[in-house]
């Protein structure tokens, strides 16, 4: 408790921030593949084409965002900018005839994401003391999954009052997405940049040298486990196939998301305490488990389990992979690093959307989560090799 009274008011508002976005862009997430199928008629490699455009460009965006915030040491104004483009092309999805305009809207949206990540994720490390910087991402991550827990809540309300009208829960996911940059414009403080510290170019590929050979362990370790992350879109359609229906299918991502909400503070107060690695390394070994078990499922009872599963593999790595992040780079360099740490997520969601989307309706609805298995077991070996090497 004591940690969490340390932890900077920075911090708690862009927690709360990011409960209101998501709140609001789950509220779409959950919906969405459902919408883009059932009343769309659109294949499951369209769906992987989507996602995997819309994540790859957020991830793209953020390295040139958080370049820019080094040059400037003004991370707030690119953070404003990126939770207001989302909250603006929120109507697109309500508006939506073909699966064209969601391309556009999720494009958008992610978009926005893409230009507030690094900044935001730079701003916490600026505000922070280097000795809860793990305390300080679990709470912003804990915020944020209290927004992604409500958000499939408040679809499913309004899917079962609506009999499944996906249009209204995108209408209604407007209002907490214009709160959230309300409350962003008027609660941060740009912290103080120290004197010392040098100006860094926009995007000065000299300065990368400045990176550490242990960042660049993190980067290529990302890269190989997002190649079989692809978009939670597939979860939510697997639950659709082994029986339950349309409007509980949001709770499953809610279950999720409360386990996580629970789990990251603890999480990165433990990891301030006891070390970060071993910590990341379990969490990916429980992807791989989990993502075993959801090729092999078929009950509708025991996908709640690996819902659960999941929702404790997101609390244990998300903030963890930041702080180490933060721990390992200089300050004038962490927007940059943020981004290209974000560029290498972005370069490999892509191919495996697209590659989920093929090997679901070429291969089986299986096959997709076996990929995921496999690259979350090869980051593990990797990284765990790399650590006893000096990581």
């Amino acid at each position: 408790m004591l940690t969490i009274k340390k932890i900077p008011r920075n911090v708690w508002i862009l927690g709360f921030v990011s409960l209101l976005t998501d709140i609001s862009s789950e509220m779409i997430y959950v919906v969405l593949p459902l919408f883009l199928v059932n009343t769309l008629g659109t294949s499951a490699l369209t769906v992987g084409m989507i996602e995997g455009i819309a994540e790859a460009t957020a991830s793209v965006i953020k390295l040139i965002s958080g370049s820019l915030s080094d040059y400037f040491k003004n991370r707030k104004s690119l953070t404003i900018m990126g939770y207001g483009l989302s909250a603006l092309v929120k109507p697109m999805f309500a508006l939506a005839t073909n699966p064209f305009w969601i391309l556009i809207a999720r494009f958008g949206d992610r978009v926005g994401k893409g230009i507030r990540g690094a900044p935001r994720d730079a701003l916490v490390a600026d505000s922070t003391p280097a000795d809860i910087r793990g305390s300080a991402y679990g709470l912003r991550q804990s915020l944020d999954s209290i927004g992604a827990f409500l958000g499939p809540l408040f679809a499913f309300v309004l899917l079962s009052k609506s009999i499944n009208d996906y249009r209204q829960v995108f209408l209604f996911s407007v209002i907490p997405g214009f709160m959230s940059v309300a409350l962003l414009s008027v609660g941060i403080k740009e912290p103080k940049h120290e004197k010392s510290q040098p100006k860094t170019k926009s995007i000065n590929w000299q300065s990368l040298k400045e990176l550490s050979s242990s960042y660049w362990v993190i980067v290529l370790v990302t890269l190989l486990f997002n190649l079989g992350n692809s978009s939670d879109a597939f979860l939510l359609l697997k639950t659709q196939q082994v029986g339950i229906s349309s409007n509980f299918v949001p709770l499953t991502i809610m279950t999720t998301n409360i386990v996580y909400a629970l789990s990251a503070l603890p999480v990165g107060i433990l990891s301030d305490r006891l070390g970060r690695v071993g910590l990341l390394l379990s969490s990916f070994l429980l992807y791989a488990f989990v993502y075993l078990g959801f090729a092999l499922v078929s009950s509708p009872e025991l996908i709640w389990i690996l819902f659960v599963l999941y929702g404790l593999y997101l609390g244990m790595s998300q903030g963890l992979i930041l702080s180490i992040v933060a721990d390992k780079v200089p300050a004038h360099l962490r927007g940059t690093a943020f981004g290209f740490l974000n560029l290498a997520t972005g370069i490999a969601l892509l191919p495996a959307s697209l590659i989920a989307g093929w090997l679901w309706q070429s291969v089986g609805v299986w096959a997709p989560f076996i990929l995921g298995s496999f690259f979350a077991l090869l980051a593990a070996i990797i990284f765990a090799w790399k650590y006893r090497r000096g990581f």
